[in-house]
């Protein structure tokens, strides 16, 4: 992974899942690490776990994701601890399990908030800095949400779809301004973490259960393994997950009237 190696990569939600895991695996191969979260405890923990080589290319920058005036001034805090950016991985968020009939309006506002415009708002504070390096990646966790819906999923399918539609269009626009840019989307399917533990109900506090598909999903550090390969090859868009994950997103694709009648059964919970 020579291709990373030295890179100033600033990574939201590392304080548990995929974030902790990706936090680990790229502090073995000698980057410069900025860990951002809402909880410095947190962080500090994964922080003293990564690898003891690296604890020196660590840096901590906790923040709230659902505050957007503090966004900017943490961009620039973030340009500051090493001088500049190379790699943003947009990690950050929350998820969902309700019913759309059962979900008040403000836990709609609330997911979109952190997933989309929490995003979306780091993603341009640090555009004109990528723009007069002229190179720079935006590497953004989706999920096969983002790209298809199910059940229980309504206002997180949501967020996740409109971070594509951002995204993509981002990408075709940077083209012109330069080729060293680049955008990479992550499709991850199930992966066992606590994802569904701190999920939104209805009524906005959280699901405190495991789901079953959850916790029968990929292991963290398989998922973490497989990002750092698609950061490393400037992938476009990557589909981790199993048979199922990655053969419905086909099965939209394609066959959308069969996968309609297929997800209605499928178990997401």
């Amino acid at each position: 992974m020579s291709k990373i190696s030295s890179k100033v990569i600033w990574l939201t939600g590392a304080s548990s899942g995929i974030g902790e895991a990706l936090a680990y695996e790229l502090s073995r191969h000698k980057v410069k690490l900025i860990l951002s979260a809402r909880r410095k405890d947190e962080l500090e923990r994964v922080k003293g776990n990564c690898h003891p080589a690296s604890q020196g290319n660590v840096k901590l920058l906790p923040f709230d994701l659902s505050e957007p005036t503090t966004l900017k001034l943490i961009s620039e805090a973030a340009i500051h601890l090493f001088g500049h950016v190379d790699i943003l991985i947009n990690n950050g968020g929350i998820s969902q399990r309700s019913l759309a009939k059962d979900t008040m309006i403000d836990v709609d506002r609330r997911i979109m908030e952190v997933d989309y415009f929490g995003t979306l708002a780091l993603t341009k504070y640090l555009l004109p800095h990528f723009l007069q390096r002229k190179k720079g990646h935006y590497v953004t966790i989706s999920s096969v949400m983002g790209l298809l819906g199910t059940p229980y999923r309504s206002g997180y399918a949501a967020a996740k779809h409109a971070l594509h539609g951002f995204f993509d269009s981002l990408r075709a626009e940077l083209w012109k301004e330069s080729k060293s840019i680049h955008v990479t989307m992550i499709c991850p399917g199930w992966v066992k973490t606590n994802v569904s533990m701190n999920a939104l109900i209805g009524d906005g506090s959280k699901l405190n259960q495991m789901d079953s598909t959850t916790g029968d999903g990929l292991e963290p550090t398989y998922v973490a393994k497989k990002i750092i390969k698609a950061i490393a090859t400037k992938k476009r868009e990557v589909y981790i997950g199993g048979l199922k994950e990655v053969g419905a997103v086909y099965l939209n694709r394609y066959l959308p009237d069969l996968f309609a009648s297929v997800v209605r059964k499928a178990k997401v919970r």
